[in-house]
């Protein structure tokens, strides 16, 4: 099979940058998939509520370790991002914020909007 010097290639991930739309669109596959994924210690958490007090006692003790913290926080940040990009979807339905720099200003919007949400969050909770 003969190959053509010629022929362009395609560009791979250490050449090809993706735009920040790219990279939020992704992001908001992969949060979507971890909010499916996070029902599962929500569910673990109430069935400990319906549970009892020792079933309760012990789901508090569980939630105190670090990384169970973190995992519960990134849940947090998860649902709001999903949130967010979900308003931003509204707008697009809607036919507005398509040219190339209210796309960029939107994303960042929604990037701040999530951790802002997540921040007032941990503050009051």
């Amino acid at each position: 099979m003969a190959t053509n010097a010629n022929r362009p290639t395609s560009p791979h991930l250490q050449i090809y940058k993706l735009p920040l739309t790219g990279i939020i669109s992704i992001s908001h596959r992969m949060t979507g998939m971890l909010l499916s994924v996070g029902l599962l210690l929500f569910v673990y958490i109430i069935s400990a509520v319906s549970g009892g007090a020792q079933s309760y006692a012990s789901m508090q003790a569980a939630m105190t370790i670090g990384l169970i913290k973190l995992v519960y926080w990134g849940f947090i940040y998860a649902l709001f991002f999903h949130l967010c990009h979900g308003v931003r979807h509204l707008v697009w339905d809607a036919g507005k914020g398509f040219d190339h720099e209210t796309l960029n200003r939107y994303a960042l919007i929604e990037l701040m909007a999530s951790l802002v949400l997540t921040v007032m969050t941990l503050l009051i909770v």
